[in-house]
């Protein structure tokens, strides 16, 4: 079933160069979360609903644990082009490995990135082979389990403070079901090519609003690039630098959860610029993890704003206006 998405009509407008706007980008401490419980919820839902963005400290997961993920996909990303290639992208799935193939509507330009996407149910044929990389499917497992547990124990405050149970979200995502769809995308921007630094026209990525209820983003010291812009300042397109720390997530609010809380919760536009001249202009590297909705699980509006769907129909009509050639 198709159905009106006026989040594709929104994102195509978003397009231009912009101007630059200081905002706070929230930094929230989820030390001893279960006893402060309440003072996170309130602190989550205020910066979610201001900009949609913030930032979590004492997270419970690692440094060494993000380092190394990162670590392995550097390695993975390193692979030969003919070897990623042996684990292709199967857009459906949202699970596998493509370069430059995402045309984001707000540009109608390749993002100057690739990535790997894992999906936990749809990865037969999609790992790389232990003589190839080994120790990468281990590894990049337990830290997609560690991000979903950070994501549900976010969401799990927001169910509350919309009237659901505590656990509607947890429920939601079940990784333990086969249409379970959150994903863990590695990516990596490639280096700026000196012939190209002056083309305007060019993004890492381009504007866009995420598909799903919550991203959690890890970002490594010293690789910017990454700007929001709430919904609500989209006509002036001024948009807003986010400083990058090894140990903090940034997280954003996604297009799932803004039907789901009836756009109590914004989910606002985001991109990820190429460096200027004075910028760091090598190779950026991001990890994100997706929470989205397991397929069957019918996104439903308290108001009835947004006709039902299930979350299986609506990310294949995203992922299918990013990936035109797939």
């Amino acid at each position: 079933m198709s159905y009106a998405l006026h989040e594709l009509n929104k994102e195509s407008r978003m397009g231009a160069v912009g101007t630059e706007a200081a905002r706070e980008v929230r930094v929230i401490d989820l030390a001893d979360f279960e006893a402060r419980r309440a003072e996170i919820a309130d602190q989550l839902w205020d910066a979610a609903v201001d900009v949609g963005f913030f930032q979590l400290s004492n997270h419970g997961i690692a440094l060494a644990d993000v380092r190394e993920a990162f670590a392995m996909t550097q390695r993975f990303f390193a692979l030969p082009d003919a070897v990623k290639a042996r684990h292709p992208l199967k857009k459906g799935l949202n699970a596998g490995w493509e370069s430059r193939a995402q045309v984001r509507p707000s540009t109608g330009t390749p993002d100057q990135k690739e990535s790997y996407q894992i999906t936990r149910p749809h990865m037969d044929g999609l790992w790389p082979a232990e003589d190839e990389l080994p120790g990468f499917r281990q590894t990049m497992l337990a830290f997609e389990a560690q991000a979903w547990t950070v994501a549900m124990r976010v969401l799990s405050c927001f169910a509350e403070r919309l009237g659901f149970a505590r656990e509607f979200f947890t429920a939601a995502h079940d990784p333990a079901r086969p249409d379970y769809q959150s994903t863990l995308r590695m990516l990596h921007y490639y280096a700026v090519d000196p012939a190209l630094r002056d083309q305007m026209g060019l993004w890492r990525a381009g504007a866009h609003t995420d598909f799903d209820c919550l991203t959690l983003l890890f970002q490594r010291s010293g690789q910017g690039g990454l700007q929001l812009c709430p919904g609500k300042d989209m006509e002036s397109q001024a948009w807003t630098s986010i400083t990058p720390a090894d140990e903090l997530i940034t997280c954003n609010i996604g297009d799932m959860l803004m039907r789901w809380s009836d756009d109590q919760l914004p989910s606002n536009f985001h991109r990820v610029k190429n460096p200027g001249p004075d910028e760091y202009q090598g190779a950026r590297y991001s990890l994100a993890f997706f929470a989205q909705a397991n397929r069957d699980v019918l996104i439903e509006t308290p108001s009835g704003k947004y006709p039902p769907m299930t979350a299986g129909d609506y990310l294949n009509q995203r992922v299918a206006a990013n990936f035109a050639k797939y």
